[in-house]
């Protein structure tokens, strides 16, 4: 058996986040720690370290949807279900966060462009398969590729509300992407809004969680290493309480 790494590694500074959620992580090495260290061990100085080394440690300043993470109901909208009380990261219930993994292939698809049922409906009878409860849908974009620059911000093709809600209609609770958000990339949604003034594209598919609650990844990468059916995902959050996301170690099992 294979295990495949679906997380990005979270890295400090990288500008594939808008500027006020970029993580920072400041690193202290052994020589940073020694004099901290001692503190913990009675009259012990830097000289009786070995070495004089401490211990290394790091401090993050991140949000919870900085690196790979999973979105909870409450993220999208206040109610979910038509009027319950949304569920944070910390209620979902856990047998959501396995399944069999469904990998889908949008890298045809221009940056940008909104997926719809019948681009879902096209794919799954091109490989002739169909959708089971539980099964958990990635949604390979390319924008994985751009990780790293601010043009993984505009990267991949996002979701529609009609599709997103299609897809739990077929009993699929949990769903990913590549990209930076499960809609389309926000500025190709604002210039519509602009043009338009339709209020109903405003992140659209997230907002389909007030009708059907559901849970999405983010910011996943490597995809394409997996099959298109026939692997084992798990995607278990972070418990963090109240919270609207979680981060994960997205790690699928292929059977070689």
């Amino acid at each position: 058996m294979k295990i495949v790494d679906l997380s990005i590694s979270l890295e400090s500074g990288i500008p594939s986040d808008p500027p006020p959620q970029i993580p920072y992580i400041e690193y202290r090495n052994h020589k940073d720690t020694a004099e901290e260290m001692t503190a913990y061990f009675g009259d012990a100085t830097v000289d009786d370290l070995p070495e004089g080394n401490g211990w290394a440690i790091e401090f993050i300043k991140l949000s919870t949807h900085s690196g790979t993470h999973i979105d909870a109901p409450y993220h999208y909208y206040p109610t979910m279900n038509g009027g319950e009380r949304a569920w944070t990261i910390d209620e979902v219930p856990l047998d959501w966060f396995y399944g069999h993994a469904v990998v889908v292939d949008f890298r045809d698809k221009p940056d940008g462009y909104k997926v719809e049922v019948a681009d879902f409906v096209e794919y799954f009878n091109k490989i002739n398969y169909k959708l089971q409860a539980k099964d958990i849908v990635l949604v390979n974009t390319g924008a994985s590729k751009k990780w790293g620059t601010k043009e993984y911000l505009v990267s991949g093709c996002g979701m529609s509300k009609e599709a997103t809600l299609w897809l739990i209609k077929q009993g699929v609770r949990v769903v990913g992407t590549d990209g930076w958000s499960w809609d389309r990339p926000l500025p190709y949604i604002g210039k519509e809004f602009s043009e338009t003034k339709n209020k109903d594209i405003i992140w659209e598919a997230h907002r389909a969680g007030i009708e059907e609650a559901y849970c999405h990844i983010e910011k996943l990468t490597n995809l394409e290493a997996l099959p298109i059916t026939g692997s084992k995902f798990f995607c278990f959050p972070f418990k963090i309480k109240n919270a609207s996301a979680g981060w994960i170690r997205a790690v699928a099992f292929v059977e070689e």
